[in-house]
């Protein structure tokens, strides 16, 4: 199935957080807290302003991205777990040294 966010949507998948801390102790799971950090599947069109033009998003799919942690809403397609939430929930793009070194 392929699913398309409508609007200033966007659909995520959470990236698991590690499971040892750094001097190697296991947290279980129920001291976990869901992480707030993800990949962008796929985005929706835009919004409209004002004046009805349509505003792209300024995220695409493959972004990593940090979000709100009571950000977007829970939703299971094709047996994932992923979140559907607006692209004013994202708190910003995590970008990788080398996309760094090539904008600089």
């Amino acid at each position: 199935m392929h699913f398309r966010p409508l609007h200033d949507r966007v659909l995520v998948r959470r990236i698991e957080a590690e499971e040892k801390t750094a001097g190697g102790i296991i947290i279980p799971d129920t001291a976990k807290e869901k992480p707030m950090e993800g990949e962008v599947v796929a985005v929706g069109p835009g919004a409209r302003d004002d004046a009805g033009k349509l505003v792209e998003l300024a995220v695409k799919a493959g972004d990593r991205i940090l979000f709100g942690k009571w950000s977007g809403t829970e939703v299971r397609i094709d047996g994932e777990d992923l979140l559907i939430m607006k692209e004013g929930d994202i708190l910003g793009i995590i970008e990788t040294t080398a996309e760094l070194k090539k904008a600089a």
